[in-house]
């Protein structure tokens, strides 16, 4: 499992086959299983479809790593008009944002200033924002501009962030996380980290995601538990019991396409969950990432292909 991660990695950092996939309709058709669709109303549409079912969402315009300020702006803008439409729509709905994405490697101030705009406007529209985590190199800059924005005038509550447990790191970034009253969605984590950083072994990465969930679960705030794994969310619901901790306090989280059924399953028992909705034309590191995360999500798509 360790090299069929390492490959689907290694593929997602190839600018080729990234190229020729995102213009192919072959490519954006094979897309369709994780990706909601390229267009904003591609978005709205399946999140519309997703609270009907009784489902909350997070919207992601996918894209990371920008070359330019004035790209930056561009995606800034897309999250500005989802914002809107979520309000004018009525749904159920919030963001999640990639600070590269919004210029963090051109310039942290440049992020965080864009990343203000929007946090302000998710709090006119009584919304959220969830900034994203991405790889390790920037967990530490992501981390201090979720707090700066947190403690400004009126944006306290109206900005979340994202701790992966696979990171030895973690259990600390939460106790301080949680000292500032900040939400938390927590997943395992996606990207390839060296030992130095992070637990080599799944059983010490869920071993370390069933304490940051305890934790998660005995704060008085919100948080989202982002997992697809049944043994996780078992635990789970078994330490909420244990403490008395109701179903309506916090969320379980999972990705667009991913285990539908078992999304349905916990509706039907009465817990919170929130589908993580991806779109748009830069879908390629986010499919490679999903199959990275699961050999099942390959197969099912190998069958697919096979019966068509």
């Amino acid at each position: 499992m360790s090299f069929f991660r390492s490959f689907f990695i290694a593929l997602s950092h190839n600018r080729s086959l990234r190229r020729f996939s995102e213009r192919s309709s072959a490519g954006v058709k094979l897309s369709s299983r994780f990706v909601a669709g390229m267009e904003i109303d591609d978005a709205l549409r399946v999140a519309e479809a997703v609270n009907k079912q009784g489902m909350s969402v997070s919207l992601d315009s996918l894209g990371e790593s920008v070359t330019s300020e004035a790209e930056a702006h561009r995606a800034a803008d897309v999250y500005h008009r989802l914002q809107d439409a979520i309000a004018q729509r009525k749904l159920n709905a919030n963001v999640s944002v990639k600070l590269t994405q919004m210029g963090l490697l051109l310039s942290p101030g440049l992020a965080e200033s864009i990343a203000e705009d929007l946090v302000r406007h998710a709090r006119s529209v009584d919304n959220f924002v969830r900034i994203d985590m991405e790889d390790s190199s920037l967990t530490q800059v992501t981390l201090d501009i979720v707090r700066r924005l947190h403690s400004r005038p009126g944006l306290r509550g109206a900005i979340g962030t994202v701790i992966q447990s696979y990171l030895y790191r973690s259990q600390a970034d939460v106790e301080q996380l949680l000292a500032d009253g900040i939400r938390i969605r927590l997943c395992k984590g996606a990207y390839k980290e060296p030992p130095e950083v992070a637990f080599p072994k799944k059983a010490d990465v869920d071993k370390n995601y069933v304490r940051l969930a305890g934790m998660l679960l005995e704060s008085p705030i919100y948080h989202g538990l982002a997992t697809h794994d049944e043994r996780m969310i078992a635990q789970s619901r078994s330490f909420a019991a244990e403490h008395r901790i109701d179903a309506g306090r916090y969320e379980f989280q999972m990705l667009y396409g991913v285990r539908r059924d078992l999304q349905r399953q916990l509706v039907e028992q009465g817990y919170n969950v929130r589908v993580y909705v991806p779109f748009g034309h830069e879908w390629y590191p986010y499919f490679m990432r999903r199959l990275a995360e699961r050999p099942a999500n390959v197969f099912f798509l190998a069958r697919n292909l096979m019966r068509k």
